[in-house]
């Protein structure tokens, strides 16, 4: 008895996420259909993503590649996919083959990743890849992501070098506890605005995806047009499922 009452706590979460996202939104002068929120369900049950799902949202997000690959093909074709952080190049054919319907990777930080990325989605012949530049704001080693420095870089080999993808924006994660929050952001507001300034394009073009479960409507009010929410609706995580 007790799993139905956790699959309806899920929905009800997604409803206050997705009302937060809205007025947060508003706050910044935009409106609910200028952020996309991203269901984050690592270590959850398909059946959980599949309430969720039920519910009516469409964005959902993966952190592992075993889990997306397991995952993907057991839910809805119509679900827009998203693989969130570091990427190794040893598994992007097995994650491009095994998900068809995967949207967006969150996590272009280097430009071998980029160039795997490129060649694979050219040789299975599937539709072009949206992807965001990784950007490690706080400058922790434990974290994945170019230098705010070298972004400019990065961004300009993706987009003059890699025909199947397309830059569509700039991610990072900030540090755990928050306490660097609006200074990660606003370092990814920075790298936005000389990004576009170098290949010329509106910032209305470069999207940026910041902010999670303890920080997301902080970030949607400093630009965010892309929060990745876990635990605020699956619930806490259960790392000893993780395989």
């Amino acid at each position: 008895m007790a799993a139905p009452a956790v699959e309806g706590a899920a929905v009800t979460a997604l409803r206050s996420v997705l009302r937060r996202v809205r007025l947060a939104a508003e706050r910044s002068g935009r409106t609910v259909n200028d952020v996309r929120a991203v269901a984050v369900g690592k270590t959850k049950p398909i059946s959980l993503i599949q309430q969720v799902y039920d519910a009516g949202h469409r964005y959902f997000g993966e952190n592992y590649v075993q889990e997306i690959i397991e995952k993907a093909p057991q839910l809805p074709s119509d679900i827009e996919w998203h693989f969130i952080g570091h990427l190794q190049s040893n598994k992007v054919k097995s994650l491009l083959t095994a998900v068809p319907n995967l949207a967006f990777v969150e996590g272009v930080d280097n430009e071998k990743i980029a160039t795997v990325l490129d060649r694979v989605v050219s040789n299975i012949g599937r539709p072009s890849l949206k992807v965001f530049v990784q950007v490690n704001t706080s400058g922790e080693a434990s974290k994945s992501g170019v230098d705010p420095i070298e972004c400019v870089d990065l961004v300009k080999y993706v987009k003059s070098r890699c025909q199947n993808l397309v830059f569509s924006g700039l991610m990072t994660i900030g540090m755990p506890n928050y306490t660097s929050t609006p200074e990660n952001f606003k370092t990814l507001v920075n790298c936005r605005a000389e990004v576009c300034n170098a290949i010329g394009i509106a910032e209305s073009q470069c999207e940026l995806s910041m902010g999670m479960s303890g920080d997301f409507e902080q970030a949607i009010e400093m630009g965010s047009t892309n929060v990745r929410i876990g635990s605020t609706i699956f619930g806490a995580r259960e790392y000893t499922n993780k395989k």
